[in-house]
């Protein structure tokens, strides 16, 4: 009999090549960039990307028995994700497609200590990841199937999702635990015009974890919001004008939508948590906690934890890797957004998605330590905080 497994990590994932460039400051980007022009770089770093191996490995490091499911062709680059992913332990590769037919996907990331990341990136592979490229039989064996990038996975969203919705159609029918991460589209794309309301209308009610970032969701449920705020931050970080009415409201829509248990990443802003009521928490599967009332109609803001950052590669799959490592520990709601923004913290002190993190055991002294968290100040009168788990605590009801 096959082994079984805590969760299967599933979706998108490609070879990433990245360059050291800590000796040329972001101030430079413009003056470096310029064509016919030889720029000295430091070495490079190959690693997996994407959240197969990124949230799919910090898992296995934080030690939950994984399953990688992804799709690569039998090329250089196919070969080496292999290599990397069998490194850890041989097995993690078992559930990975081999097709012959494609190339494997790879990105270049340009990544300067400080700055945010800019991508180049090939598909490759992961556009011809379909439905039946899933090994239900293993979800079945497992408590979580987690799914991330679907919109840099082009049958994911063509069609208004019709693959992405039987993916999940399929693995709930197991009675495994659903959670799915998004990436944001590129506007000019194909992805970027795709009716995501339509996809996510169709593929939520079988997702208990959705995992977004609030650009990303904000892009796909409310593209004129977005895109004010956008302008007002002149084309920069949204995020010092994300609102806790606006997370509240989010979090409400998408819960009605049919999610269980929502979580928004935002950034160097933290993680911002809202649950549905306990009828809804105590059905979604194997990996559910044991005390739904402990999660039903939550609402928690975490602030982030205060570290020296190298590179943020990785870093929102970390975050998730670390709630659901919590999750499938049956940890509370506040222990939980806390192992996931711990995790995260780690995550950003390398320049790769993995080698920052640290055990379970390690990572969960270091928040017992006292380590110290970034300010959050919340003035709205809807929110309290919890100085026991330095955590905001918000004021949705159960009749919500």
């Amino acid at each position: 009999m096959r082994e079984a497994y805590d969760a299967v990590a599933a979706g998108h994932i490609c070879l990433d090549v990245i360059h050291d460039l800590s000796g040329s400051p972001p101030s430079k980007f413009d003056a470096m960039f310029v064509p016919g022009r030889l720029l000295n770089v430091g070495h490079v770093t190959f690693s997996t990307g994407g959240p197969v191996s990124n949230t799919g490995l910090v898992m296995h490091k934080l030690g939950i028995s994984t399953q990688l499911m992804g799709k690569v062709g039998n090329d250089l680059f196919g070969q080496a994700v292999r290599q990397i992913v069998a490194s850890y332990v041989p097995h993690l590769a078992d559930g990975m497609v081999i097709d012959e037919t494609v190339s494997t996907s790879y990105t270049i990331i340009i990544n300067w200590p400080g700055a945010d990341r800019i991508f180049l990136h090939c598909p490759g592979a992961n556009d011809t990841f379909c439905a039946d490229d899933v090994h239900y039989d293993r979800v079945a064996q497992a408590r979580l199937f987690h799914f991330g990038y679907p919109p840099l996975m082009r049958l994911m969203f063509e069609d208004e999702g019709r693959q992405l919705a039987e993916i999940y159609r399929r693995a709930k029918a197991t009675g495994v635990t659903t959670s799915l991460d998004m990436a944001l589209p590129d506007p000019t794309s194909t992805a970027g015009h795709a009716n995501w309301v339509r996809i996510l209308q169709s593929t939520l009610p079988c997702v208990d974890i959705f995992f977004p970032s609030i650009e990303e969701i904000l892009y796909m449920l409310r593209r004129e919001t977005f895109d004010r705020l956008w302008s007002t931050a002149r084309g920069s970080n949204i995020l010092p004008l994300i609102t806790p009415e606006l997370l509240s409201d989010l979090g409400r829509q998408l819960i009605q939508m049919g999610v269980k248990i929502v979580g928004l990443k935002l950034g160097e802003r933290g993680l911002y948590l809202r649950t549905a009521d306990r009828a809804a928490i105590k059905s979604p599967g194997r990996g559910c906690p044991s005390d739904p009332g402990a999660w039903a109609a939550r609402e928690i803001w975490a602030p982030c934890f205060q570290v020296s950052v190298v590179g943020t590669t990785g870093s929102g799959d970390a975050t998730i890797a670390g709630f659901l490592s919590a999750l499938l520990r049956d940890m509370s709601p506040e222990d939980a957004v806390t192992a996931a923004v711990a995790v995260g913290a780690c995550n950003v002190e390398a320049a790769d998605a993995v080698s920052g993190i640290r055990s379970w055991e390690e990572t969960m002294q270091r928040v017992r330590s006292g380590w110290r968290r970034h300010e959050l100040r919340l003035t709205s009168s809807d929110w309290q905080f919890d100085q026991t788990h330095q955590l905001w605590i918000g004021s949705c009801q159960q009749s919500d």
